[in-house]
């Protein structure tokens, strides 16, 4: 899926939130687009056609989104805490503008926050090695059935289909 594309597709309502988001934060707008594109292009690299539904290049996409928001903001941020406290408020205001069922929206959180977790252990090092990392770590992500299954796996990548 294509960023503008998915931009076109928030209501009025929706994409009014996210503007007031970014009017607050002007600065970080470059860095959060950056991230996003950067991570459609990983995602369809290395899950092509296969990062849209509940599965690992799902889990992948939204771990590394967070990842690269917390990587790309610390550069005007300058603080590893601003940066992954920036990156919770545009994902989670992203999930809760975009209409989830509530096992699909649980697990994205999830993810989201493993890629803010992720980023953390692996900031003072290249960003080839945390997409990497966070690459690897999509192979083994924890197939859930329900939402108590999420509790179980706090740092881990969760997926819901095969």
């Amino acid at each position: 899926m294509k960023v503008w594309t998915r931009i076109k597709s928030l209501s009025v309502r929706q994409f009014f939130k996210l503007s007031l988001l970014f009017l607050r934060h002007p600065l970080l707008l470059v860095p959060s687009i950056k991230a996003t594109k950067q991570t459609f292009a990983l995602c369809n690299t290395y899950y092509p056609g296969g990062h849209g539904k509940s599965n690992k290049g799902n889990a992948f996409r939204h771990a590394v989104w967070n990842a690269l928001l917390c990587t790309y903001s610390l550069k005007r941020t300058k603080s590893k805490q601003k940066s992954v406290f920036w990156a919770q408020k545009v994902t989670d205001l992203y999930e809760k503008v975009t209409n989830n069922n509530e096992l699909d929206e649980l697990m994205d959180l999830q993810n989201n926050a493993v890629g803010r977790l992720y980023f953390f252990n692996y900031a003072d090092k290249k960003e080839s090695e945390l997409i990497n990392f966070i690459f690897e770590k999509s192979k083994v992500a924890e197939k859930i059935a329900n939402a108590k299954d999420i509790k179980l796996y706090p740092a881990n990548m969760v997926y819901i289909v095969s």
